[in-house]
């Protein structure tokens, strides 16, 4: 029988059980105490809620967790067949350094509350076998897990790209491409399984982003600002998209879950010309793809003095778009502006025309906006990371960057803190939950990244059926 966590269209994910637990990637942005997974209490009628209950700590240090994901999800449904050694379950969790290189394996089993470490991918492991370095985003794919990663190995800066983990042995196979064509800089990897397309999207190379944000390379447009279409079963490259080199680092990629529809959202940190972030809807036309501007995030003005160093210049807050999550029925948008401290909810009902139906603001680097759950605290960073319940009605958003980007733009610190978001999932809106806010010394001082749902989120899973 497959996991009962695998489901088999977007409304049996939907129709689901809550989530009870979530994991949370945690960093000493220092490099000095050894990284950890945190678990927190997601349910509402616990003593506990809203507690870090769990605590696994890993064995070093400085490996700036980042984008970890589930070893197997729903995608698994549509490759049924495959031959695996044992029984495919969502169970282990696949965490990447990026910048140790290491990648850890952490089994959620018998206690989802104490996951444990079975596994250490080394870094020469993922060199050796991939040709990669700096691992950044796990995916559960056909045929493996696809791991994306920013660096190129031997001191290589690149080209960054996409190596497969074998889902039971956590073995590298490889890379993923076999023809990678003009592609050089790697960022985020996803797909529409029924297309047996994958697409890819563009950061930067190690050099570029390790010892913080160099403004000669913003200016001077060198970041990516493409978007890269694959035969999902070749690895082959076959058609790419310039967004204008003026839109700097096109990042998160969110397919819709829906396997009829071929069309996704990517988000855009910054234009240059005006410091304004951008959403971007990617679709078929005809036998091609196209891509085109479908929300568009002014900077706000802002006095020099109440802005960090590299922002004074310009007197204004860029609203930096560092993540987007689609909720599973593919109606509602969420969009974090980590610059300016704000949560954006918009209804794509028609995802051409978005619309804006809710905002909440926590930090902001001017703004600062605090919780309610804490009032007296001047909030650092903003929400950054997101990630939607299956059922859409929960929001959840950490506030860490990358440690090196997080002093650029809040030098004075970041903290750490995870908060709830109740979502309107009918006409739209959304409230901040004042029971859920762990912070600071709930996460024994390191900085928290993304989070998991337990059972999967809006970003885990990919479908291949619509009933």
């Amino acid at each position: 029988m497959p996991d009962p966590t695998f489901y088999r269209s977007p409304s049996a994910a939907i129709a689901a059980p809550p989530e009870s637990l979530a994991y949370v990637a945690a960093f000493d942005p220092g490099g000095v105490r050894r990284d950890a997974m945190a678990v927190v209490d997601c349910d509402a009628a616990a003593p506990t809620y809203g507690e870090v209950v769990g605590w696994t700590e890993l064995p070093s240090a400085g490996n700036e967790l980042h984008h970890f994901g589930w070893n197997a999800c729903s995608s698994a449904l549509c490759h049924e067949g495959h031959a695996h050694h044992g029984a495919l379950e969502r169970r282990y969790l696949i965490v990447p350094g990026l910048r140790s290189s290491r990648t850890y394996v952490l089994d959620t089993r018998p206690d989802p509350r104490q996951p444990s470490l079975v596994r250490t991918i080394e870094a020469e492991e993922l060199a050796a076998k991939a040709g990669y370095s700096r691992p950044h985003t796990v995916h559960c794919g056909p045929g493996g897990i696809f791991m994306s990663n920013l660096g190129g190995a031997d001191g290589q800066d690149g080209p960054g790209g996409v190596a497969l983990i074998d889902h039971d042995t956590f073995e590298v196979m490889g890379a993923w491409e076999s023809d990678r064509g003009e592609q050089y800089f790697g960022y985020d990897v996803w797909w529409h399984l029924n297309d047996d397309v994958a697409i890819t999207s563009e950061w930067a190379t190690p050099s570029m982003i390790e010892d913080g944000l160099n403004p000669d390379d913003l200016l001077g447009r060198r970041f990516g600002h493409h978007l890269n279409f694959w035969s999902l079963s070749e690895g082959r490259l076959f058609q790419r998209i310039d967004l204008g080199d003026e839109h700097q680092m096109v990042l998160e990629l969110r397919p819709a879950h829906d396997p009829r529809k071929s069309w996704g959202f990517v988000g855009v940190v910054i234009s240059v010309a005006d410091l304004s972030s951008s959403i971007w809807m990617w679709h078929r036309d005809g036998d091609r793809w196209a891509a085109k501007k479908v929300i568009e995030i002014p900077a706000e003005p802002a006095e020099a003095a109440d802005l960090p160093p590299a922002l004074q210049p310009f007197g204004a807050v860029p609203p930096l778009v560092t993540d987007i999550d689609l909720s599973v029925d593919d109606r509602w948008l969420y969009v974090s502006c980590w610059g300016s401290g704000e949560l954006k909810q918009y209804d794509v009902s028609d995802p051409h025309n978005p619309r804006e139906t809710g905002s909440v603001k926590l930090g902001g680097i001017v703004r600062r906006s605090a919780h309610p759950a804490a009032p007296e605290l001047r909030l650092g960073g903003g929400p950054q990371m997101v990630e939607i319940s299956r059922d859409g009605r929960r929001v959840y958003i950490t506030n860490s960057l990358y440690a090196s980007w997080d002093r650029i733009f809040y030098p004075d610190g970041v903290g750490a803190w995870l908060a709830r978001i109740d979502a309107d999932t009918d006409s739209g809106g959304m409230t901040l939950d004042a029971r859920f806010f762990p912070h600071d010394d709930d996460f024994r001082g390191l900085r928290v990244h993304q989070t998991r749902l337990q059972g999967g989120d809006a970003s885990s899973d990919s479908y291949c059926f619509v009933d």
